[in-house]
């Protein structure tokens, strides 16, 4: 299955002897053997590479990756800015402070950030993300100093998500974004957005487009008519041109934009190390009704399921992203739990078909029986626990409901 992480063995495959595989079972746990002492080197050399940074700020004068024949000055630039980048940009920040090199101005910070010399493009956005006073007159500061005139919204989001990371909490995206559309709308050349709520809600449709276009663990790719569908009646309660919907689709299908990520949280090297939870329950099929036994692997936000353990690639994977679990009471099939969506729509999901193809699983529940109660229960405090929702989206429905009915409520 094109884009699935291939999955090391798991106990369960030790339990039978190396011999009782075929040779080409047992290249593949060759294999498998020698991709986990790679990566148990990496890890070494990563765990290496923190403890010298660690001894290095214990004794910091912040000056050992200096060159000597630098000023008092720069060393203690470099100083502030490896502060800003350990975890805490504020105390970067009273350290220029405190040195002089900085007015403490949102002017001036703001300027400091912008050029970004030498900073974590993570810790910008995290600074910036605060709800603090001073940190919101520097985000609009920030906002400020890009110039938009005669760009279009892609080029725009281009230019302004490059300098930074988004932080990980919905408020502070949605603050961010928001200074952004407004500022974008008071140089667009062509007025065609009636608010900035509008840019706001095409902005992150553009966003949410480049990540479905372009990464391959997405399998349903969002189509043109998907695109234009989900941003009808968004304009004041009218349509935006058909034209210009197309265009950033097109832009974005053929010139996938970068988000900065410095931590490499992609990396799904390690999706099946160390899972929450694995074991076999029995799952109900989707269009056909019937009960089968598979191998449950809880990890990552992700429920995924395999026919046998040793399957390299799973059959299929149940993000967990705004769902629900509960006990299911069925008089016929005891110890059943029930995975379910808030929403009125299927559950997204997505599974491997009789021809190995990846298709959208037609689940609106998954019904999943355990061996006994106990166990029933343990998965259900596991899949709860993973569960993750996403406040961004609940607000990005708000501020397109407010798009749409703006000019009604104007009008009253």
């Amino acid at each position: 299955m094109d884009g699935m992480v291939p999955r090391p063995s798991t106990r369960a495959d030790s339990v039978q002897g190396i011999s009782d595989f075929s040779e080409e079972e047992q290249a593949l746990l060759e294999e498998i053997g020698r991709k986990k002492a790679e990566l148990q080197r990496e890890i070494q050399q990563i765990k290496n590479e923190i403890a010298e940074v660690t001894a290095e700020l214990e004794t910091m004068d912040g000056v050992v990756d200096i060159p000597k024949q630098q000023d008092q000055k720069g060393k203690q630039l470099a100083t502030g800015r490896k502060r800003f980048n350990m975890g805490d940009p504020q105390k970067g920040l009273n350290f220029l402070y405190m040195q002089g090199l900085l007015n403490e101005t949102p002017e001036d910070v703001a300027a400091f950030l912008f050029k970004g010399e030498g900073l974590s493009k993570k810790m910008i956005g995290e600074f910036l993300g605060k709800k603090k006073d001073f940190n919101l007159q520097c985000l609009a500061e920030y906002v400020k100093l890009h110039e938009f005139t005669n760009l279009s919204l892609v080029a725009a989001l281009r230019q302004f998500l490059i300098k930074f990371r988004l932080p990980g909490e919905a408020q502070q995206i949605d603050r961010m974004m928001e200074t952004f559309a407004k500022h974008y709308c008071q140089h667009e050349a062509g007025g065609v957005f009636a608010n900035s709520d509008t840019c706001y809600v095409v902005s992150f449709g553009i966003i949410m487009l480049n990540t479905n276009l372009h990464n391959v663990n997405v399998k349903q790719k969002m189509s043109i008519e998907s695109f234009l569908s989900q941003n009808r009646g968004i304009n004041d309660g009218e349509d935006l041109p058909e034209a210009l919907l197309r265009g950033f689709y097109d832009e974005i299908k053929t010139n996938q934009f970068e988000i900065p990520n410095e931590d490499g949280d992609n990396d799904a090297t390690h999706t099946f190390f160390n899972p929450d939870r694995e074991g076999y329950l029995t799952k109900e099929g989707g269009k056909r009704k019937t009960w089968r036994r598979r191998w449950f692997i809880l990890t990552e936000n992700c429920l995924f399921y395999f026919k046998q353990p040793s399957d390299k690639e799973p059959r299929g994977i149940i993000p967990l992203e705004n769902l629900g679990v509960r006990e299911l009471l069925d008089s016929k099939r005891p110890f059943c739990l029930e995975i379910f969506s808030d929403a009125e729509h299927a559950i997204k999901a997505c599974k491997t078909d009789s021809e190995g193809k990846v298709v959208e699983g037609h689940h609106s529940t998954y019904r999943i029986q355990a061996a006994n109660e106990e166990e029933k229960q343990n998965w259900i405090q596991s899949i709860r626990a993973s569960i993750s929702r996403d406040p961004f989206y609940d607000m990005l429905q708000k501020r397109k409901e407010k798009a749409i009915h703006q000019r009604l409520e104007g009008g009253l």
